[in-house]
């Protein structure tokens, strides 16, 4: 069975962007607000961090339910893992999700400082500098015969796309401008040459957008 790179949940803003400017320790997204974005998935019943029973149920909580659904492995950018720039000056911090990360699969994690990997409960972080075509290569080995799951930022993204090797995505737009920052796109139909597209409006207010590879 074919194994996918599959682009699950990724949020962006009304005019393109999935994060703001000037990330810091503190603020993951830069100026823009994280709540904003991910207040659809925050609302369902599925959501992994719900501390009271209720949720929405329907299209959004099917997507946040599916985020898990046969993966086996993860590639994420550097500055989702942290936003640390050059060497690593500190290898005791470990991420923003603490000693319980919401990924239990092995997470490539692309950088041009490699530094030795280390597991959190049943997560285990790489550290790889490679051409996009290698680290998936890697990653598809480590995921054992489940699909890989790209996971951000917008700029890795892009380089997975630009280099041929996304299968799927789904992306969700949410009603709020951030107006700078790192884009994703300038419009979905940007990758209506290689993709085909299902827009899907959710009464959250969330647009979400299905591609899948011509």
């Amino acid at each position: 069975m074919e194994q996918l790179l599959r682009v699950q949940n990724f949020c962006v803003s009304r005019d393109g962007f999935g994060t703001g400017e000037h990330q810091s320790l503190e603020r993951p997204f830069g100026h823009a607000d994280p709540g904003a974005l991910f207040a659809w998935a925050g609302a369902t019943a599925s959501w992994p961090n719900r501390t009271e029973p209720g949720g929405t149920r329907g299209l959004d909580d099917y997507f946040t339910r599916d985020f898990t659904h046969n993966i086996g492995a993860e590639i994420m950018g550097r500055n989702k893992f942290g936003p640390q720039r050059g060497p690593w000056a500190d290898h005791e911090w470990r991420g923003w999700w603490g000693d319980e990360p919401p990924f239990h699969t092995p997470v490539f994690v692309l950088t041009h400082h490699p530094r030795p990997s280390f597991t959190l409960s049943d997560t285990t972080f790489h550290f790889v500098d490679g051409e996009p075509a290698a680290v998936l290569a890697a990653a598809r080995e480590a995921a054992l015969g489940k699909d890989v799951r790209l996971g951000g930022g917008a700029t890795t993204i892009r380089e997975f796309l630009d280099a041929g090797l996304v299968d799927t995505l789904h992306v969700a737009v949410a009603p709020v401008e951030i107006g700078s920052g790192v884009r994703l796109w300038e419009s979905p139909e940007e990758l209506l040459d290689r993709f085909h597209l299902d827009v899907v409006p959710s009464p959250s207010g969330v647009t979400h957008h299905l591609f899948w590879r011509r």
